[in-house]
This record gives C-alpha cells, sequence and structure tokens, in this order.
C-alpha cells in the first residue's frame, strides 16, 4: 500500500460525510429504488446487465433484517415488473447471520423462493472471513433445493480451494474476486502476485468442471487470463460473465461488452451509502486515487 493510500486510509474516518459522499458518487446509485432502475436502464442501454445491492449490513436485530428483506423483495418485484436485466446480490451480516445462522438462512430463502417465481437469481455475496464458514453453509443448505442461487470465493483467502474442492461437486455457480477485506496473513494471501495465480487456478477448475463463473475484476490482466482460459476450453457464454463495480474502469467495462462477452454491473443502493462507502475506500483506497486522478484530469481539461 502506497502512502497516499495509507494517508486515505488512515484519514476517512474524520472526513465529513459530504466529502465522503462527493468520492463516492460515481459508485453508489443512490438512496432509492428508483435511483438503482434508472441506472440499470442505463447500463442496458450499453449491453450490461446489473445486481441490485440494498447497502446495509452487522444488523443489530432481527427486525433490521426483516425490514432488508422486504426491500429486497421490492427490488425483485420491480425488476420483473420493469422487465429488467437484473438480480439481486445479499449480504449475510445484511439478513442476520450474525445473530443468528438459522434466521439468516430462513430470510434468504424466502428471497430465493420469491426470485424463483420470476425465473430470477439471487447471489449471496461474501464478507470478512469471520462469517465465509457460515455463508458457505447456508448456501450449501439452499443449493439442495434451489438452482437459482450463487455465492462468492474470495482469491486472497488461503482456505478457497479447499472450498471449491468441496462444492464443486453440486456445480456451484461462483462470482470470484479477489477480495478486499482487511485479513491477517494467516488467512489471506498478502502478495498480489500469488492472488491473481489463485484467480487463474481457480477459475480454470471451474471451468474445466463446467460450473458457472462470474469474473469479477477490473484487472486487465485477470480479464485477459480469464479471455485465454475461454479460448483454450471453448467456454460457450452460457457459462461465464464478467463482473465489475459500478463506476470502476468504465472503458474497460464497455471494451468487454464489445467483445461479445457478457458482463453485470453491481449496483449499490440506499440510504446506508455512507458506512458502505468509507469502508470501500478506507479497504480499498485506490478508488479515491482514481478519483482524484478524474478529477485532475478534468481540472486540466477545462484550463
Amino acid at each position: 500500500m502506497s502512502l497516499f493510500d495509507k494517508f486515505i486510509s488512515s484519514t476517512l474516518p474524520v472526513v465529513p460525510q459530504p466529502i465522503v459522499g462527493y468520492f463516492a458518487r460515481p459508485y453508489i446509485a443512490g438512496e432509492k429504488l428508483d435511483d438503482a432502475v434508472d441506472v440499470v436502464k442505463s447500463l442496458m442501454a450499453e449491453g450490461a446487465r446489473s445486481t441490485l445491492d440494498v447497502l446495509g449490513e452487522e444488523v443489530r436485530h432481527e427486525e433490521q433484517s426483516r425490514h432488508a428483506v422486504e426491500i429486497y423483495k421490492q427490488a425483485l418485484k420491480r425488476i420483473h415488473e420493469d422487465k429488467l436485466d437484473a438480480n439481486i446480490s445479499i449480504k449475510p451480516t445484511h439478513m442476520g447471520i450474525k445473530l443468528n445462522k438459522d434466521l439468516c438462512y430462513e430470510n434468504i430463502r424466502a428471497l430465493v423462493e420469491m426470485a424463483k417465481t420470476y425465473n430470477n437469481f439471487v447471489r449471496i455475496d461474501m464478507e470478512d472471513s469471520t462469517t465465509t464458514s457460515d455463508t458457505l453453509d447456508v448456501y450449501f443448505r439452499l443449493r439442495r433445493d434451489f438452482d437459482n442461487v450463487g455465492t462468492v470465493l474470495q482469491m486472497y483467502l488461503r482456505r478457497t480451494v479447499d472450498d471449491i474442492n468441496k462444492l464443486i461437486a453440486v456445480k456451484p455457480n461462483f462470482r470470484i474476486c479477489k477480495g478486499i477485506y482487511i485479513e491477517s496473513r494467516d488467512i489471506a494471501y498478502k502478495d498480489p502476485y500469488i492472488i491473481n495465480q489463485n484467480f487463474i487456478y481457480v477459475l480454470e477448475k471451474l471451468f474445466v468442471n463446467n460450473c458457472y463463473v462470474a469474473i469479477a475484476t477490473h484487472d486487465e490482466k485477470l480479464v485477459w487470463a480469464a479471455l485465454r482460459l475461454i479460448d483454450k476450453y471453448k467456454i460457450p457464454t452460457s457459462q461465464y460473465e464478467f463482473q465489475m463495480l459500478l463506476g470502476v474502469d468504465p472503458q474497460l467495462r464497455r471494451i468487454i461488452l464489445r467483445a461479445n462477452h457478457k458482463l453485470r454491473v453491481y449496483v449499490p443502493f440506499g440510504p446506508e451509502w455512507y458506512a458502505y462507502s468509507t469502508r470501500r475506500l478506507t479497504e480499498n483506497p485506490q478508488i479515491a486515487r482514481h478519483v482524484l486522478k478524474n478529477l485532475a484530469t478534468t481540472a486540466i481539461s477545462r484550463k
């Protein structure tokens, strides 16, 4: 991590909310479902799909998790009514996994069941390593009854290959990403080269085992590696998609789309944007650097 990145990480907690909001604006659809729908429609116009994420995590009361479920139900209904090319992504701690794993399971099951009636899909996000085992347990229970549910594996975790070996028999639908949570060396790889190599190794393992893979990365080296494997194994477009965060490298997004690959954009929205944005910028200060670079470029171009 560069000195600039460390500076951002250490100072963000005391930065006024309006300034954090300014930095986060390109990466958050807005506070309301209508805002997210508008973004999804604009992404559809350029050929991209979306996954809606209702911002919120680490709920302290069961009622908060139930409220989140209701917002997601509204989102699923709106996706269906407006014929949006979108699904939903949910965080286990938003569904109450740290309160009660069974509560989390029942909350997510209600959404998976509703999504099934709409011929839609639910992605269970992966959070920090304290929730990995419970999240995979919930996913595996759901996978016994439903095929419209998937989860996420993080390539910087040392356990990931073992997790895949345990789950590969059920032909899982995985999003694979590097991982952004701050973890100890005992738990996660720290060397970027190893993380990238693990990403490529896992992607190849999933491809050869005929699993559906959502390839979530903004790293063009990994995009190239994925394209190489797709070509090597003649993977049909029905077996994979690329995924990117809203607002991050839209040029690369358009390049991938123009090459006729499916691409889905992660579209977060909701009034809890501040906590999400602070965490994102703290754990991934490169995003803030990317914003500053764009601001500087814009300022120079106006002179």
